[in-house]
């Protein structure tokens, strides 16, 4: 993604973009000298899921060309090493989930229980908010309650609707300005990766070690670019295509996420006798849109509208986990015409707290300023109705979400070409059917990094595919990051190894209350996907 303001989209293009070399600002050179860092002070931050989880807080400059102006502060977790023997000690292990904008201080914990014990111990798992997320100083937050329902229709039915849009995002754009105009030119993944290697240097590390999933897989790759020497094992789960960042991403993405949401439609179909909504999967979908539309008449709660529907599908485009709590909404809807359990699940999905308003005040800050966006919004309108006439399940929704890009008040910077042929072999590991990140920006990736290994889930449509349920994958993983080793094809595919998909997921046990509220215990990839967030 948690909740939509926070549907996290790190996104892998379908289209390709074009790729520049490292400007002047992002280029590897001699570092401006650094102030002297404080040792890390870790204190017990323990959670009940996470009892030896520590907190610990970094100063870095605000203007990484600037060391000793102004600094703002880090928050950082871990989960110290156990290894006895000090050889098995490998170093720190720093974990990100994506975003941009989604808080990573849970994900230490998370990652050292997921991890085989083995492995976990010989790692310091550290995990962190970036630059303006969550417990970092200062933490963004734009325009509290953006999300706030009902919104209007996410598709502009009309010039006044259009125009309503527009005012909106361009009103989101202006308050970033007017309340975080100091910062935001430094809310960038260029300076996120610079953070990250003043975390290692902090840790005492020579080289660092990094997993990091989404939108956490370009900072891996920036920072790999900037600071080759530094790096030791690198594994990136669901890839960014970086050669789309990241208004064509987002409209690679609105075709993917209309190919997951028929694949839903098409799970729910095979599943009539529970769900009762049709053995076809085109009528199905019908059902869906004649439900959006129903609601764009009467709010269900008066919470749901067409936009907030959209919010809570959104996140079974991420993780099929999703979809038996969601077709059961959806069949109490249709068949019963009851709003309660579409209402619910809107309330775990995609209902915004003041996390989800910083997330995506972070998630716009950073792609409004990494990378240009068309400035004359008649793009925006031929784009995404060209779009939306073949994939319209998320298209405007989405171009709402970016839309401050258009408006935004700092200028854009170039990104970084993060080809590479000077690091240690890197891991990618990617679903072949996420929409998220679509199977393209790994093959990209893996081709622009010399001596990377790309493992794939064949079939399987979920963001994020370690730690999640796949012993395949983790299998892989947990190897990597044990002994450095990665698989190596024939060469007859752009996969050096493939694991099979999870099974499709199947409707609660027979007996149990359709709708109901009940709650079975977390499965990994709820665990994982609800760190993740969807922030998009």
């Amino acid at each position: 993604m948690t909740t939509r303001a926070g549907m996290l989209i790190a996104t892998g293009a379908l289209v390709a973009g074009t790729v520049t070399v490292l400007p002047a600002s992002a280029t590897p050179r001699p570092e401006p000298t650094p102030r002297p860092l404080a040792p890390l002070v870790w204190s017990g931050c323990a959670t009940k899921a996470y009892p030896k989880l520590q907190c610990a807080t970094l100063d870095v400059p605000l203007n990484h060309d600037d060391p000793v102006g102004r600094s703002i502060t880090l928050a950082l977790t871990r989960i110290a090493h156990t290894a006895k023997d000090p050889k098995d000690y490998q170093g720190p292990l720093l974990v990100n989930p994506g975003g941009p904008g989604g808080s990573g201080r849970t994900m230490a914990g998370f990652v050292a229980a997921s991890l085989p014990a083995k492995v976990a111990e010989q790692y310091d798992i550290i995990g962190f908010d970036p630059r303006g997320v969550g417990r970092s100083e200062p933490a963004l937050d734009c325009r509290p309650g953006h999300f706030d329902p009902v919104r209007p229709d996410s598709v502009p039915l009309g010039a006044e609707s259009e125009s309503a849009g527009v005012e909106r995002a361009r009103s989101f754009a202006e308050a970033c300005g007017t309340k975080h105009g100091d910062v935001l030119p430094y809310i960038d993944t260029v300076s996120t990766a610079r953070d990250v290697d003043a975390i290692r240097a902090a840790l005492g590390a020579p080289r660092l070690n990094y997993l990091g999933y989404s939108y956490g897989t370009y900072l891996g790759a920036v920072y790999a670019r900037l600071y080759p020497e530094r790096v030791r094992r690198f594994a990136l789960d669901s890839v960014v295509n970086p050669q789309g960042v990241w208004y064509e991403d987002n409209i690679a993405q609105d075709y993917a996420f209309d190919t997951r949401h028929k694949d839903f439609m098409a799970w729910v179909a095979r599943r009539n006798t529970t769900y009762k909504l049709g053995t076809d999967p085109a009528e199905v979908e019908a059902a869906w849109y004649r439900m959006r539309e129903a609601l764009g008449k009467s709010p269900a709660g008066g919470k749901v509208g067409p936009g907030e529907l959209e919010d809570t599908f959104l996140p079974g485009g991420y993780y099929n986990g999703y979809w038996p709590k969601l077709a059961e909404a959806f069949s109490a809807y249709v068949n019963d015409k009851d709003a309660a359990p579409l209402t619910r699940a809107y309330e775990s999905h995609a209902a915004a707290d003041a996390a989800d308003d910083n997330g995506y005040s972070v998630y716009t800050s950073v792609q409004c300023r990494d990378a240009k966006w068309p400035r004359d919004w008649n793009v925006w309108r031929a784009d995404n109705w060209d779009v939306h006439a073949k994939a319209p399940f998320s298209t405007w929704n989405n171009a709402w979400y970016n839309a401050p890009c258009a408006f935004w008040p700092v200028d854009s910077l170039t990104p970084p070409d993060v080809s590479n042929d000077e690091v240690p072999p890197v891991l990618i590991l990617q679903a072949t059917d996420d929409a998220a990140t679509p199977y393209e920006g790994a093959v990209a990736l893996n081709r622009m990094v010399g001596g990377s290994s790309l493992v794939v889930e064949e079939g399987g449509g979920n963001h994020g595919v370690t730690l999640g349920g796949n012993d395949c994958m983790d299998e892989h993983l947990a190897t990597y990051l044990a002994t450095g080793e990665v698989p190596r094809g024939d060469g007859q595919s752009e996969a050096d190894a493939v694991c099979a998909a999870l099974p499709e997921p199947e409707p609660p046990a027979s007996g149990k209350k359709r709708g109901g509220t009940e709650a079975a215990a977390p499965t990994g990839g709820t665990v994982l996907h609800g760190l993740l967030g969807h922030v998009r």
